[in-house]
């Protein structure tokens, strides 16, 4: 595969490929760590291993340089955390600081001022036509970019803006309504709504990382494989452990 997606979610009639399609390589973004969990192999070479890394970084510079990466980036909704989350990925990957600080930098001054309300929610993805897949997808991806950006040095786990919000507080808001669906308060979706939720793995990190064991518990309680396609579809993390 070349190191673009120059041609991903194209219209026949209307476009060769569009900004969109950048969000297709999202479950990339797990790659790095099994990459790493597989480096003690005999059958994961530093040659391959270097390889991969070189394909990351075109990748990665392709995301930061070209039109569709770039309105993508700034698309304003789940997909721009959705770029973020690939980039943080790749960039932990690869060495590269400057994306690492660029991406943490985001998220504190552009994705949760622009993206969630002072409750916790997110109101773009509560217009939608499927507001509660959409809120826990990007609740979901929201949780893996703190796990990514998080450091020793500094962890953006209890970071919150001052009228409070952050990731404690999209959790907070989102998980009566994982824990119970009938909860809900909003339209139903219009699709898949009866095949939510999931396991997702933002549920996990958040219940290690802020110290509630409930939200362990909640995930432990969720179904990790559905059966529906479009749900494992909008599970960003199939293998948790390996992000640990």
């Amino acid at each position: 595969m070349n190191p673009h997606l120059l041609y991903a979610q194209a219209v026949p009639g209307r476009d060769s490929g569009n900004p969109f399609g950048v969000i297709d390589t999202l479950h990339l973004a797990e790659i790095p760590c099994a990459v790493q969990a597989l480096e003690g192999s005999p059958h994961m070479t530093a040659a391959l291993v270097s390889g991969l890394k070189d394909w990351f970084g075109a990748y990665l510079h392709w995301l930061k340089t070209h039109p569709f990466g770039i309105a993508e980036m700034n698309w304003g909704n789940n997909h721009t955390i959705c770029w973020h989350v690939q980039a943080a990925s790749f960039a932990r990957f690869i060495g590269d600081a400057g994306t690492l600080v660029f991406c943490r930098d985001a998220y504190k001054t552009v994705i949760l001022p622009r993206q969630m309300t002072p409750d916790g929610s997110f109101p773009r993805e509560l217009r939608r036509t499927k507001p509660y897949g959409y809120s826990i997808f990007t609740l979901d991806i929201l949780l893996i970019l703190c796990h990514i950006l998080s450091s020793r040095g500094e962890s953006l786990w209890e970071y919150s803006l001052p009228d409070g919000r952050g990731a404690r507080r999209a959790v907070e808001f989102l998980y009566p309504y994982v824990l119970d669906q009938s909860a809900w308060p909003y339209a139903k979706d219009v699709e898949h709504f009866d095949s939510w939720p999931a396991a997702m793995a933002g549920i996990l990190f958040a219940g290690i990382y802020l110290g509630e064991a409930k939200y362990i518990r909640l995930w432990q309680s969720l179904d990790p494989n559905p059966e529906d396609a479009e749900v494992r579809r909008n599970m960003a993390i199939r293998q948790p452990l390996l992000w640990f």
